[in-house]
């Protein structure tokens, strides 16, 4: 695989859950322990704060950022994050950070904005490159293989079949029975409206995909997938489908019908579930892992 096709692969989006203030803490420690960069010839008064205050800069940099980039969920989706896509977002960051420590120093000592300045902003961002593509490709590899090994060890709930004819001898009279089917259930959506409703038997519903105020139902018919779409939340169809059947929630935007999974496959994001001979994929968040894993037990 070129270096060009792995930078198109899908990439899991990380949670911060925090980490700015971790990372601000140790650069801000780094630089006080070490002190680099001629922070040792420094002579200032309040130096230990001062020196901090770097610390305190990388990490409200990093927390602008990772705001910014929820105002454009669209292009920060996780169906469409790539292996490019983190490396250049962490690069982007760690000019960020170049940049507003760099106009730190400045405040805290009047150097001039012109000459090295720059010089030293691209020395900064030409040393984070490596580093950044070594961890990103590491955790994409650990990933990948995590979650393909652990997709081919998943067991499949049995396809709904129908039983072969059985004859049977009863008082000397052969009786044809009809075939045996398992039960299925009609299951009835209703629109929030309360009017207009979606009627389906369990087994052909595949999955529900939230979209905004609106839900895609998904389903089988005649061997194909056919799709209608009805104003109601996500929770609310789940909720009308009960609790005693094999319909889970496997993603913020997906319910999936667990019967008619045909395969589990697994890239670095997660679980990807094929529905129909593969038809239909579904993807899983990873936060949904354990209720999948529960359901296909």
């Amino acid at each position: 695989m070129n270096l060009s096709k792995i930078l198109r692969q899908p990439y899991p989006v990380p949670e911060s859950a925090g980490n700015e203030w971790v990372i601000g803490a140790f650069v801000g420690g780094f630089l006080l322990l070490f002190q680099p960069f001629g922070i040792s010839d420094w002579q200032t008064s309040d130096k230990i704060l001062k020196v901090l205050g770097f610390g305190a800069v990388t990490t409200v940099v990093m927390i602008l950022f990772d705001q910014g980039t929820k105002l454009l969920p669209h292009y920060f989706a996780e169906e469409r994050w790539t292996v490019g896509k983190e490396i250049a977002k962490i690069l982007t960051l760690i000019l960020f950070i170049a940049i507003a420590n760099r106009l730190y120093m400045s405040w805290l000592v009047g150097l001039s904005m012109q000459g090295g300045w720059l010089w030293a902003i691209g020395i900064t961002f030409l040393l984070g490159i490596f580093p950044t593509v070594g961890v990103v490709l590491t955790n994409y590899i650990i990933q990948l293989r995590k979650y393909e090994q652990q997709a081919s060890h998943l067991a499949l709930h049995k396809q709904p079949t129908e039983q072969p004819v059985q004859l049977d001898n009863v008082v000397n009279q052969i009786t044809l029975e009809a075939p045996q089917k398992p039960v299925n259930k009609q299951i009835v959506l209703t629109a929030e409206n309360e009017k207009d409703m979606i009627q389906l038997y369990r087994d052909d519903l595949l999955a529900i995909e939230s979209s905004d105020n609106y839900c895609t139902v998904f389903y089988q018919k005649n061997g194909t997938i056919a799709k209608e779409l009805i104003r109601s939340s996500l929770s609310r169809l789940e909720n009308q489908l009960g609790t005693e059947t094999p319909f889970v929630r496997c993603h913020r935007s997906y319910v999936v019908n667990l019967d008619r999974v045909n395969r589990v496959s697994g890239n670095a994001q997660g679980y990807k579930l094929h529905l129909l001979n593969g038809q239909l994929t579904v993807p899983v968040a990873r936060k949904y892992n354990d209720t999948l894993v529960a359901g296909l037990k």
